[in-house]
């Protein structure tokens, strides 16, 4: 039984891939809206979208009366196209040119090519945007690579036009301003994929072991390129605080001749990390670390350096 249950899943999952699945859908919803926002500041909301496979005869049924129809050009010389009829067209054009939406229904009026060049960045940027959403998606063999072409204001050449050959069809219906206006934006290409397939993000679990040790060795020689503030204390004088408020510019403070031969090296949080003995190295003070002896006071492990190394204690 839970085989047959994984089974009819895995069916209904292929099918979905084939006629065109949510990332098509949640695409181009988003793509629109997208790109009405980003390109002419207009509110848009896809409120209801359909994925059908159509025949050219049924496409050129589905076109809306008086819509403006821009033809786009793909992968491998396919052809498709948006039909945006006139109360999406009226509205994007409202809000290019006069900055909102009007309440009044638009006047019946053939699109031109001045509406065609109005819209036709905006139709670039949801086809893109679409495009990018589904980088990682099966939908992007038949959605990708469509960019806007030319326009028609009239749907009978497009018999002639478009190959003879199914579509897949995506019909929307979208509010405009905050529904001041709706409409129809019909989105259709060819069913048979012509783009690139997705390409599959590379698994961490298959990553070679070489590959790994060199991502290891880089991460290691950035760290060991760091900066590592250290400071070397020769001894802590306690004194009182009217005494420290009295010091004045040229006051010797004295230190116990051991503090020479006993240098501690500290992190900038305070942490003593070695020890060491105060000299000179090329006229500049120096610290030579030494090894911790097995009674040593240091809290820490001592870093295990070379014997001769030399450390810079300013000063």
């Amino acid at each position: 039984m839970a085989d047959d249950v994984i089974r009819r899943k895995v069916a209904a999952a292929r099918a979905m891939a084939l006629e065109g699945g949510p990332g098509a859908d949640r695409g181009w919803r988003l793509a629109l809206a997208r790109a009405a926002n980003d390109d002419i500041g207009l509110a848009l909301e896809v409120t209801r979208l359909a994925i059908e496979r159509r025949s050219l005869a049924d496409l050129l049924e589905l076109v809306p009366e008086r819509a403006l129809i821009a033809v786009l050009e793909g992968p491998a010389e396919g052809l498709g196209l948006i039909a945006l009829s006139p109360p999406v067209l009226a509205a994007m054009i409202e809000q290019q040119t006069i900055g909102r939406v009007s309440s009044n229904p638009p006047a019946p009026r053939r699109p031109t090519r001045t509406d065609a060049a109005m819209v036709a960045g905006l139709i670039d940027r949801a086809l893109a945007d679409l495009e990018t959403g589904l980088e990682q998606d099966m939908d992007r063999v038949w959605a990708a690579g469509f960019r806007y072409a030319s326009f028609l204001d009239d749907p009978r050449p497009l018999g002639l036009l478009l190959e003879e050959e199914a579509y897949r069809v995506l019909r929307a219906e979208v509010s405009l301003a905050g529904g001041v206006r709706a409409g129809a934006v019909l989105l259709a290409l060819p069913a048979d994929g012509r783009a690139s397939p997705p390409v599959a993000p590379p698994d961490p679990a298959l990553a070679s072991p070489l590959s790994a040790a060199h991502f290891a060795q880089a991460l290691s020689d950035q760290v060991m390129q760091t900066e590592a503030e250290l400071g070397a204390i020769l001894h802590r004088v306690t004194l009182p605080l009217g005494a420290v408020m009295a010091l004045q510019p040229g006051e010797v403070v004295p230190l116990p001749m051991a503090a020479i031969g006993h240098v501690v090296v500290e992190g900038i949080d305070g942490r003593p990390l070695a020890t060491g003995k105060l000299g000179q190295n090329r006229g500049m003070r120096a610290v030579r670390l030494v090894p911790e002896t097995q009674n040593g006071t240091l809290a820490a492990p001592v870093i295990d350096l070379p014997a001769d190394r030399r450390m810079a204690a300013g000063g």
